[in-house]
């Protein structure tokens, strides 16, 4: 067991009060996301259409889970350990010019190391027991593990402004000479296979949340069945779900066929027609049913607010253009059927 302060994968955890998020939810959330099959190992669709179905009920609830399970898959494949029983954890690793953290080692090991600065968008500040963060160590970027209850960590007010996320409570975090313990080794984080798979989870939570925007558009065309532009509308939004739903089932084939391989280009198309996809839900919805959901009801409200706040997670345009220079690199474009 590791003293109170230092991080232990294998080992229990000490639990945080949880603030606007329920702590019994939150806690089944993560209990569950922590036993999805690990991606790449034959069964990535049955993960991602779980991050799925939990982002169409509660989508803040899916960004804090989708992050632990997405812990949980990064420590199997740096570390080989599982985490602590009843821990929750976030995935820091957001870089923010305005705050930089550095990670100095103890010894001469590795192991041991101490935090120093600040790290922008932790998503779960005051609702997790434990984080990996990546640190600066020279030209490199270290992971490590983070005990929440650490002596030294601070974590800011809540200064969110918008009203999309806001349950997700991501705050800027301080750390004074926080005890850490490295989890591979310098820049494994970035460079191992899993990190792009990783980011395709994350499109799964987007898909999920857009199934929710859209429900309401569909029991308004069965209830009225004469307005033919508004099944125009819905036609389009299957159009748009069906070939996000058909890109996430070929991405998870082609991730189980080949875990070891860099998917950093399928992860940025997948990423892309999924967000597009859900921007293209939100847009359709809006218009097929005018102002009234988005004053009146509140939760169909939030759901867009949150689900327009996680896409601007989505890198746009710096995707797109690494996706371009990958199309010219390449000795042919992959565009073949």
């Amino acid at each position: 067991m590791a003293a109170r302060g230092e991080p232990d994968v294998g080992h229990g955890g000490t639990m945080r009060a949880p603030g606007r998020v329920r702590a019994e939810a939150l806690a089944e959330a993560c209990a569950a996301a922590g036993e999805l099959p690990l991606p790449g190992r034959g069964r990535t669709l049955e993960r991602w259409a779980a991050l799925a179905a939990l982002a169409a009920d509660d989508l803040v609830l899916a960004r804090l889970a989708e992050a632990h399970a997405d812990a949980v898959a990064v420590v199997a494949e740096l570390a080989g350990a599982p985490l602590p029983p009843g821990s929750r954890w976030g995935v820091w690793a957001a870089e923010d010019p305005t705050g930089v953290l550095t990670a100095v080692p103890l010894d001469g090991q590795g192991a041991g190391w101490l935090l120093d600065g600040a790290k922008a968008w932790c998503s779960g500040a005051t609702l997790l027991t434990h984080a990996l963060v990546t640190a600066r160590r020279g030209q490199s970027r270290q992971l490590l593990a983070v005990a929440l209850d650490a002596a030294g960590i601070t974590v800011a007010a809540d200064d969110w402004a918008a009203g999309g996320m806001k349950a997700a409570d991501t705050r800027r975090v301080r750390f004074d000479r926080v005890p850490a313990r490295a989890v591979g080794g310098p820049d494994g984080y970035l460079r191992r296979p899993g990190f792009w798979i990783g980011g395709i989870g994350v499109a799964a939570c987007w898909y999920g949340g857009a199934t929710a925007v859209a429900a309401p558009l569909r029991e308004r065309v069965g209830a009225r069945g004469d307005d033919p532009h508004a099944a125009a509308h819905l036609g389009a939004v299957d159009v748009a779900l069906g070939g996000a739903r058909d890109v996430l089932r070929a991405a998870a084939d082609a991730v189980d066929a080949r875990p070891e391989a860099d998917h950093a280009r399928l992860a940025r198309r997948v990423r892309a027609t999924v967000a597009g996809a859900a921007a293209e839900v939100i847009r359709r919805v809006d218009r097929a049913l005018g102002p009234g959901p988005r004053a009146r009801d509140r939760q169909h409200s939030a759901r867009i607010a949150d689900l327009e706040v996680y896409l601007l997670q989505e890198h746009a345009e710096r995707d797109l253009a690494a996706l371009g220079a990958a199309v010219v690199a390449a000795a042919e474009p992959d565009w073949s059927l």
